[in-house]
Protein backbone atom coordinates (compact mmCIF):
# COMPACT_ATOMS: atom_id res chain seq x y z
CA UNK A 1 0.00 0.00 0.00
CA UNK A 2 1.05 3.53 -0.84
CA UNK A 3 1.48 5.72 2.21
CA UNK A 4 -0.69 8.26 0.65
CA UNK A 5 -3.21 5.87 0.89
CA UNK A 6 -2.85 5.05 4.45
CA UNK A 7 -6.45 5.25 6.15
CA UNK A 8 -8.17 5.34 2.78
CA UNK A 9 -8.48 1.86 1.78
CA UNK A 10 -11.96 0.06 2.58
CA UNK A 11 -11.88 -4.04 3.60
CA UNK A 12 -14.57 -5.92 1.68
CA UNK A 13 -15.79 -8.20 4.64
CA UNK A 14 -18.47 -10.25 2.93
CA UNK A 15 -19.66 -11.04 -1.05
CA UNK A 16 -22.38 -12.40 -2.69
CA UNK A 17 -22.32 -13.55 -6.36
CA UNK A 18 -25.83 -12.63 -7.44
CA UNK A 19 -25.16 -13.39 -11.08
CA UNK A 20 -22.60 -15.45 -12.53
CA UNK A 21 -22.16 -16.86 -15.54
CA UNK A 22 -19.82 -16.95 -18.30
CA UNK A 23 -20.93 -13.16 -19.26
CA UNK A 24 -20.64 -11.14 -16.27
CA UNK A 25 -20.08 -11.54 -12.51
CA UNK A 26 -21.97 -9.13 -10.53
CA UNK A 27 -21.82 -9.25 -6.98
CA UNK A 28 -23.20 -7.25 -4.05
CA UNK A 29 -20.85 -6.48 -0.76
CA UNK A 30 -20.05 -5.23 2.61
CA UNK A 31 -17.51 -3.12 3.63
CA UNK A 32 -15.16 -1.88 6.33
CA UNK A 33 -14.45 1.55 6.25
CA UNK A 34 -11.06 3.10 7.79
CA UNK A 35 -12.52 4.32 10.78
CA UNK A 36 -14.41 1.10 11.45
CA UNK A 37 -17.56 1.35 10.82
CA UNK A 38 -19.06 -1.25 8.40
CA UNK A 39 -21.95 -0.58 5.40
CA UNK A 40 -23.50 -2.43 2.98
CA UNK A 41 -24.90 -2.96 0.02
CA UNK A 42 -21.98 -1.78 -2.58
CA UNK A 43 -22.60 -3.47 -5.88
CA UNK A 44 -19.69 -4.20 -8.36
CA UNK A 45 -19.14 -6.38 -11.20
CA UNK A 46 -16.71 -7.99 -13.54
CA UNK A 47 -17.11 -7.52 -17.41
CA UNK A 48 -13.70 -8.83 -19.99
CA UNK A 49 -11.90 -5.93 -21.30
CA UNK A 50 -12.12 -4.18 -24.44
CA UNK A 51 -10.94 -2.33 -26.96
CA UNK A 52 -11.79 1.52 -28.87
CA UNK A 53 -10.79 2.65 -32.06
CA UNK A 54 -10.42 6.11 -33.19
CA UNK A 55 -9.58 5.08 -37.04
CA UNK A 56 -8.97 8.21 -39.39
CA UNK A 57 -9.72 6.98 -43.03
CA UNK A 58 -6.87 8.23 -45.73
CA UNK A 59 -8.95 11.35 -46.28
CA UNK A 60 -8.51 12.44 -43.02
CA UNK A 61 -12.48 11.77 -42.14
CA UNK A 62 -13.34 9.40 -38.70
CA UNK A 63 -14.98 6.18 -39.14
CA UNK A 64 -18.05 5.74 -37.04
CA UNK A 65 -20.07 3.38 -36.40
CA UNK A 66 -24.43 3.66 -35.42
CA UNK A 67 -25.71 1.42 -33.60
CA UNK A 68 -28.89 0.30 -30.98
CA UNK A 69 -27.42 0.60 -27.44
CA UNK A 70 -30.00 -0.69 -24.85
CA UNK A 71 -29.13 0.88 -21.39
CA UNK A 72 -30.05 4.04 -23.02
CA UNK A 73 -32.65 2.86 -25.08
CA UNK A 74 -31.22 4.53 -28.50
CA UNK A 75 -29.26 4.08 -31.64
CA UNK A 76 -25.93 5.76 -30.40
CA UNK A 77 -23.69 7.20 -32.42
CA UNK A 78 -19.54 5.83 -31.77
CA UNK A 79 -16.40 4.88 -32.70
CA UNK A 80 -15.43 1.22 -33.42
CA UNK A 81 -15.34 -0.59 -30.04
CA UNK A 82 -15.23 -4.24 -28.80
CA UNK A 83 -14.06 -7.00 -26.43
CA UNK A 84 -11.43 -8.82 -26.42
CA UNK A 85 -11.57 -12.39 -26.96
CA UNK A 86 -10.09 -15.26 -24.34
CA UNK A 87 -9.41 -18.49 -24.76
CA UNK A 88 -11.11 -20.16 -21.37
CA UNK A 89 -14.83 -19.35 -22.13
CA UNK A 90 -15.18 -17.26 -20.07
CA UNK A 91 -15.91 -13.56 -20.25
CA UNK A 92 -14.42 -11.90 -17.43
CA UNK A 93 -11.66 -12.11 -14.33
CA UNK A 94 -8.05 -13.69 -14.11
CA UNK A 95 -6.23 -16.45 -13.99
CA UNK A 96 -6.16 -18.57 -10.08
CA UNK A 97 -2.24 -17.08 -10.62
CA UNK A 98 -3.60 -13.94 -10.71
CA UNK A 99 -2.37 -13.25 -14.89
CA UNK A 100 -4.45 -12.35 -17.74
CA UNK A 101 -1.72 -14.69 -20.49
CA UNK A 102 -4.93 -15.87 -22.04
CA UNK A 103 -6.50 -12.76 -23.33
CA UNK A 104 -6.28 -11.85 -27.27
CA UNK A 105 -3.30 -9.11 -27.34
CA UNK A 106 -5.51 -6.04 -27.00
CA UNK A 107 -3.77 -4.07 -30.19
CA UNK A 108 -5.12 -7.52 -32.36
CA UNK A 109 -8.47 -7.10 -30.82
CA UNK A 110 -8.67 -3.43 -32.10
CA UNK A 111 -7.30 -4.33 -35.80
CA UNK A 112 -9.69 -7.63 -35.48
CA UNK A 113 -13.07 -5.27 -34.21
CA UNK A 114 -11.81 -2.50 -36.74
CA UNK A 115 -11.86 -4.70 -40.19
CA UNK A 116 -15.05 -6.81 -38.83
CA UNK A 117 -17.11 -3.77 -37.79
CA UNK A 118 -16.33 -1.73 -40.83
CA UNK A 119 -13.86 -3.37 -43.50
CA UNK A 120 -11.17 -1.53 -42.91
CA UNK A 121 -8.03 -1.65 -41.75
CA UNK A 122 -4.44 0.22 -40.91
CA UNK A 123 -0.85 -0.61 -41.10
CA UNK A 124 -0.56 3.00 -38.80
CA UNK A 125 -1.61 1.79 -35.31
CA UNK A 126 -0.19 3.73 -31.89
CA UNK A 127 -2.02 3.16 -28.40
CA UNK A 128 -3.49 6.01 -26.54
CA UNK A 129 -4.05 4.86 -23.30
CA UNK A 130 -5.63 1.92 -21.01
CA UNK A 131 -8.08 3.07 -18.39
CA UNK A 132 -10.89 1.04 -16.14
CA UNK A 133 -13.89 1.81 -17.51
CA UNK A 134 -15.87 2.58 -14.48
CA UNK A 135 -13.89 2.16 -11.04
CA UNK A 136 -16.81 2.96 -9.00
CA UNK A 137 -18.74 -0.14 -9.83
CA UNK A 138 -16.80 -2.32 -12.54
CA UNK A 139 -13.03 -4.49 -13.03
CA UNK A 140 -12.21 -3.98 -16.21
CA UNK A 141 -10.19 -1.93 -18.56
CA UNK A 142 -10.46 0.17 -21.96
CA UNK A 143 -7.56 0.07 -24.46
CA UNK A 144 -7.68 3.32 -26.66
CA UNK A 145 -6.53 3.21 -30.09
CA UNK A 146 -5.27 5.42 -32.99
CA UNK A 147 -5.21 4.24 -36.29
CA UNK A 148 -4.31 6.77 -39.23
CA UNK A 149 -4.89 6.16 -43.05
CA UNK A 150 -7.50 3.22 -42.73
CA UNK A 151 -8.30 1.78 -46.11
CA UNK A 152 -11.42 -0.21 -47.15
CA UNK A 153 -10.52 -3.25 -47.92
CA UNK A 154 -13.67 -6.16 -47.08
CA UNK A 155 -17.07 -5.93 -46.61
CA UNK A 156 -18.47 -5.93 -42.97
CA UNK A 157 -18.16 -9.10 -40.93
CA UNK A 158 -20.29 -8.85 -38.17
CA UNK A 159 -21.21 -10.69 -35.57
CA UNK A 160 -24.93 -12.46 -34.78
CA UNK A 161 -26.06 -9.48 -32.29
CA UNK A 162 -24.34 -6.75 -34.15
CA UNK A 163 -26.09 -4.86 -36.37
CA UNK A 164 -24.30 -1.21 -37.59
CA UNK A 165 -23.82 1.00 -40.22
CA UNK A 166 -20.71 2.76 -40.97
CA UNK A 167 -20.18 6.56 -40.58
CA UNK A 168 -17.53 8.99 -41.78
CA UNK A 169 -17.25 11.96 -39.95
CA UNK A 170 -14.41 15.46 -40.51
CA UNK A 171 -13.40 16.32 -36.97
CA UNK A 172 -15.66 19.31 -36.90
CA UNK A 173 -18.58 17.40 -37.34
CA UNK A 174 -17.63 15.19 -34.63
CA UNK A 175 -16.89 17.82 -32.44
CA UNK A 176 -20.23 19.27 -33.19
CA UNK A 177 -21.85 15.65 -32.32
CA UNK A 178 -20.40 16.14 -28.77
CA UNK A 179 -20.71 19.41 -27.83
CA UNK A 180 -24.68 18.40 -28.80
CA UNK A 181 -24.76 15.66 -27.00
CA UNK A 182 -24.85 13.37 -30.50
CA UNK A 183 -22.27 11.30 -29.21
CA UNK A 184 -22.69 10.10 -26.44
CA UNK A 185 -19.70 6.91 -25.02
CA UNK A 186 -17.61 9.20 -22.51
CA UNK A 187 -14.64 6.59 -23.00
CA UNK A 188 -14.86 7.30 -26.82
CA UNK A 189 -14.68 11.13 -26.07
CA UNK A 190 -11.49 10.61 -24.24
CA UNK A 191 -10.07 8.43 -26.46
CA UNK A 192 -10.56 11.60 -29.52
CA UNK A 193 -9.35 13.97 -27.12
CA UNK A 194 -6.46 11.61 -26.13
CA UNK A 195 -5.80 11.27 -30.28
CA UNK A 196 -4.08 14.63 -30.49
CA UNK A 197 -6.27 16.32 -32.31
CA UNK A 198 -6.70 19.80 -32.33
CA UNK A 199 -10.13 20.94 -30.53
CA UNK A 200 -11.82 23.88 -32.54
Amino acid sequence: MKAEDKGLVWEEIETEHLVTDEWIDFRRSKYRFPDGSEFEPFYSYSRRDFVVIIAEDEKGDLICVRQYRQGIEKVTLEFCAGGIERSDGKEYGKREDGSTAFHEDALEAAKRELAEETGYESAEWSHLLTVPSNPTIADNYAYLFYAKNCKKVKDQDLDDTEFLNVVTLSSEKLEEKIRSGGFEQPIHILAYLMSGRTWK
